[in-house]
């Protein structure tokens, strides 16, 4: 597997997560409804509370008919109800510049790990992880949602000195974002899909 920092914006990424950590800021993990998003949201989720006191992370999953696909402004003002100043958003988020604008405004920085193509606008996030930025230099492209949120989690890990058996528990989630999203089974996808399903 490739080594997560070669991800644009990896490092501060990283950098946001621990010193709201370490000033014990509420963090949500915000996902799509679908089962890239809601495995990314499960491993992400379970992920930061190892490492974050549990009563400061939480997750959102919007509402597939009220809400609708991607970041909503009930998730945004769910978080600024309830004090959160992070947000990490998984599988969506890369075409919310305006939402992510209006989070900014509530005091609410964004992380996007991301899979979508990009427009030519991007949201004004404290870090986009999305390896189909043109200037992103991850050598694999064809990561799911889910795919990059365990990168982001590997990278958290070895920050920390967390042991690789406290991810790779993830591989079957992985695995099941990877099929459901119908991802090409090439690179690392095969690599993770392969150890996913054993451990499946």
């Amino acid at each position: 597997l490739h080594d997560p920092f070669l991800m644009k914006d990896m490092q501060k990424a990283v950098d946001r997560i621990k010193t709201a950590i370490s000033q014990s800021e509420k963090i949500l993990v915000f996902g799509d409804y679908d089962v890239d998003g809601t495995t990314a949201v499960a491993t992400m989720y379970q992920f930061i509370a190892k490492i974050h006191h549990p009563e400061n992370v939480e997750f959102y999953i919007p509402h597939r008919y009220r809400e609708g696909y991607g970041i909503s402004k009930m998730g945004i003002d769910y978080a600024a109800d309830n004090n959160f100043t992070l947000i990490i958003s998984l599988d969506c988020g890369i075409k919310s510049a305006d939402l992510i604008a209006y989070a900014s405004t509530l005091g609410i920085d964004f992380i996007v790990c991301d899979h979508h193509l990009p427009d030519k606008e991007l949201p004004k996030a404290v870090a986009i992880l999305n390896p189909k930025q043109i200037d992103c230099n991850y050598p694999y492209k064809e990561l799911c949602g889910c795919g990059v949120g365990f990168k982001l989690i590997t990278a958290l890990a070895q920050q920390y000195g967390i042991h690789e058996e406290n991810y790779f528990c993830y591989l079957d989630l992985l695995a099941v974002a990877i099929a459901a999203d119908i991802v090409p089974m090439t690179g690392e996808n095969w690599i993770m899909t392969y150890y996913g399903l054993i451990q499946i």
